[in-house]
C-alpha cells in the first residue's frame, strides 16, 4: 500500500510517500481501507518533534506513517472486536491514516455519521473531542454561562462554538477580521475581532474561556474572567522550542491554588462514548464540520505546509 512515513524529525521533506506493507492486526483492532484523513496540530508537531518536549516523552521517533483522524470502510476485524463488521464505514483516530489501510484499537472508532461525507467524518475526532472535552469535563459548561472561545475560526474553535450553543451557552468567539462571518455563522452570539478589540473590552467578564489559539498570557486570559471562572488551555501552540505553549499550563497549575478561578491545561482523548456524542450533535443538526480546503494523498507534503503558514478557516481533509 501507499503511505507518508517519516524516520527522523524534519520539516516537510522528512514526510516521504513510499510502498509499504498493509498493516496487521490484533484482537482488539480494526483494519480500515482509509477513504479520507484530517489535518491536525499532532501532525506538525510530530513531524518536527516540537516543542521538544514531544521528543522528550519519546513520540515519533520510529518509522511511522502519520496522520491520526480517519473516516473509512472496515475491512477486517480482530476476534475481541464485535461492535463493527467488514464493510461498515467508521471515522475516528487511527495509527497512520495518511494512508490506503489503517490499523485502529474499535475504542477509538464509531459509525460514520450519516449525513457526512468521508473527508467531513475525517476532521471531526481530535478536534471535536478536544473542544467536547474540553468545554464540558475540564470547563464544565452550563447552560447560560458567557463562554469566549479563542481561536473560533480554527479547527478546534469550529467545533467549539457550536459545542458550547448546544450547551446551552452564550457564546463569544476571537477571531481575525476576515473570519468574523464564518464565526457568526456558526452560530457565535457576539464576535471579537483581536486585532481592533481587547478581550476584556467594555469590562465584559466570562464564566468560561477555552483558548485554542496559546498566544495569550494567563495575565490576559484571568483579566477577561469573572472572579470564579475556568479557563481551559487547549494544545500547545506558540511559545518556545522546549514547551511551546505548554509552559502557560504548566505555570496555570502552579497558580491555581492561589486563586480563586479555574485553570485548567487539556489533554484530550478520543474515545468512542465522546465519538457518539458527536455524531448525535451533527445528525441532530447542532454541528457541521467546516472544511477550508481538501487534498489528495499525494499532496500530503502541501496540506501540510498550507496548515503551517496559514490560519485555517476549520480544517483540511485528505481524501485517499
Amino acid at each position: 500500500m501507499k503511505a507518508f512515513v517519516q524516520d527522523h524529525y524534519g520539516e516537510v521533506d522528512a514526510l516521504q510517500l513510499r510502498d509499504i506493507a498493509t498493516p496487521t492486526i490484533d484482537a482488539e483492532e480494526v483494519l480500515i481501507r482509509v477513504k479520507a484523513a484530517g489535518m491536525d496540530p499532532g501532525v506538525w508537531h510530530l513531524m518536527t518533534g516540537r516543542p521538544y518536549l514531544v521528543r522528550v516523552v519519546g513520540r515519533g521517533l520510529r518509522h511511522q506513517v502519520r496522520g491520526m483522524d480517519v473516516a473509512g470502510i472496515v475491512e477486517a476485524v480482530g476476534e475481541h472486536v464485535h461492535a463493527f463488521q467488514p464493510g461498515d464505514a467508521v471515522f475516528g483516530t487511527c495509527h497512520g491514516s495518511f494512508a490506503e489501510f489503517a490499523r485502529a484499537h474499535h475504542g477509538t472508532l464509531a459509525p460514520k455519521p450519516a449525513p457526512l461525507s468521508f473527508e467531513q467524518a475525517a476532521v471531526i475526532p481530535v478536534s471535536a473531542c478536544t473542544a467536547l472535552q474540553g468545554l464540558r469535563d475540564q470547563g464544565r459548561i452550563q447552560a447560560g454561562q458567557q463562554v469566549l472561545v479563542i481561536g473560533a475560526a480554527g479547527g478546534v474553535g469550529t467545533f467549539a462554538v457550536q459545542i458550547a450553543k448546544a450547551f446551552g451557552a452564550h457564546v463569544t468567539g476571537v477571531c481575525s477580521t476576515s473570519k468574523t462571518d464564518l464565526v457568526r455563522a456558526l452560530g457565535a452570539d457576539a464576535v471579537i475581532d483581536y486585532t481592533r478589540e481587547d478581550l476584556a473590552h467594555g469590562g465584559h467578564r466570562f464564566d468560561l474561556i477555552l483558548d485554542t489559539a496559546g498566544r495569550r498570557t494567563l495575565t490576559q486570559l484571568r483579566r477577561a474572567l469573572t472572579p470564579h471562572g475556568t479557563i481551559v488551555i487547549a494544545g500547545g501552540e506558540g511559545g518556545g522550542r522546549w514547551l511551546g505553549g505548554f509552559d502557560r499550563g504548566f505555570r496555570g497549575q502552579l497558580l491555581a491554588p492561589l486563586v480563586h478561578q479555574r485553570i485548567r491545561q487539556l489533554t484530550a482523548k478520543v474515545n468512542q462514548p465522546d465519538l457518539l456524542v458527536l455524531k448525535d450533535f451533527i445528525e441532530t443538526g447542532k454541528m457541521t464540520p467546516v472544511i477550508e480546503r481538501t487534498y489528495p494523498l499525494s499532496e500530503v507534503p502541501e496540506a501540510v505546509r498550507h496548515w503551517e503558514h496559514s490560519h485555517a478557516r476549520g480544517k483540511i481533509a485528505i481524501t485517499v
